[in-house]
């Protein structure tokens, strides 16, 4: 095999098919990626039996073929090379790469041993991209980490005709973003539990196009594929097995207060205070008419408080929360201002977004909330 190629454009395809590759495969040649040449076009691939990544890019070729090389090794180099166009010449036993006055040599691995690539499950829609990326990092968020809880690493995404809702938990924050995307089918209802990570790495990845491609497999979670396509890739995954838990319960039917504070502001505010917290001490928020008092403490010796302007309703409270877990849906929101909805101090609590000017820009309040637990403090 040998072909000619873009150094922008081989560096980009095998850096995300490698970004997926397991740091200790199984067997060997699951580190590898795969490159395939044909009719002046080059597929990257990866694969590891979870998840499979590809991508094509246009390329000169001389010999068309197949070669099996070490993923992220070829990742690095790729990276690091001039920025000159690159020759790549392989055979059975090694793959030179020639860039500029930089060459390497690589050893090859035995591609007959390569898994072949899952198929792509059957076409359910599409979606924007961007609005796709804005949605799934807003949801990723709440995802859990503890892979003893594997279903709570995951994002549910539920079809409902033209409505898609995402939904992430774990167990002490839960966010929920609904946006409209282009069913194949007018009647569409499904649902699939797709591992945070995998989800989050494909939707900023596929941002750059302009719009995302999704098919879904017919099987039952855990037994099906989900495919996602866009901007020149494409990536498939096993669902997550396991029932996701019914959360939508957790969010209060209605509000005793509520308070309004500039997102900006009260990111800035809760970073500076939360300084001085030490690891699991919360941070305390105090609503007065027209106030809002951020307070920390660690030691005896360090503590904080900081006020700020604010629009509130309802009467005086006082709540704590994990001053991280109120970072990440603050961030999350995008919109000018926060909306902070609680009933006790005790019982969750939902942040939404407004914009500044509300009269001239509406703000459907329900496509992102966070909800949020507090903390009990001692008095």
């Amino acid at each position: 095999m040998k072909f000619r190629v873009e150094r922008e454009s081989l560096a980009d395809a095998v850096a995300w098919t490698a970004k997926s590759l397991p740091a200790r495969p199984p067997v060997p040649v699951l580190a590898g990626v795969l490159l395939e040449t044909d009719n002046d076009r080059l597929t990257v691939s990866g694969f590891d039996y979870e998840v499979s990544s590809q991508m094509g890019v246009d390329v000169q070729t001389d010999t068309p073929g197949r070669v099996l090389v070490s993923g992220r090794l070829l990742a690095e180099i790729t990276r690091a090379l001039p920025n000159h166009p690159v020759e790549l010449d392989a055979d059975e036993a090694r793959a030179e790469i020639v860039c500029g006055t930089a060459r390497f040599t690589l050893p090859t691995m035995p591609v007959e041993d390569y898994p072949t690539l899952p198929e792509m499950p059957t076409v359910a829609g599409a979606v924007d991209a961007d609005e796709f990326a804005s949605a799934v990092s807003q949801v990723v968020v709440a995802a859990g980490k503890d892979d003893t809880l594997p279903v709570l690493t995951g994002v549910r995404l539920e079809f409902e005709g033209d409505r898609l809702t995402m939904l992430a938990t774990d167990r002490y924050r839960l966010a929920v973003r609904e946006l409209t995307w282009r069913p194949g089918a007018p009647d569409v209802s499904q649902h699939a539990l797709v591992p945070a990570r995998t989800l989050s790495d494909t939707a900023r990845a596929m941002s750059s196009g302009t719009e995302v491609t999704l098919a879904l497999s017919q099987g039952t979670t855990g037994e099906g594929l989900i495919g996602f396509s866009g901007a020149g890739r494409r990536t498939t995954t096993r669902l997550l097995d396991g029932q996701f838990p019914p959360v939508r319960s957790l969010f209060p039917d209605t509000h005793a207060i509520q308070a309004k504070v500039p997102t900006a502001t009260m990111i800035e505010v809760v970073k500076r205070v939360s300084l001085v917290a030490e690891r699991n001490t919360p941070v305390r928020l105090a609503f007065t008419t027209g106030t809002l008092t951020v307070e920390a403490g660690g030691t005896e010796d360090a503590r904080a408080s900081e006020s700020t302007d604010a629009v509130f309703d309802g009467e005086d409270i006082e709540i704590a929360f994990n001053p991280q877990f109120l970072l990440d849906g603050l961030n999350a929101l995008g919109t000018e201002v926060a909306v902070l909805s609680c009933t006790t101090p005790l019982k969750p609590a939902v942040l939404t977004g407004e914009e500044a000017d509300a009269e001239s820009k509406p703000v459907n309040e329900s496509a992102y909330r966070y909800l949020l637990m507090p903390v009990r403090v001692s008095q």
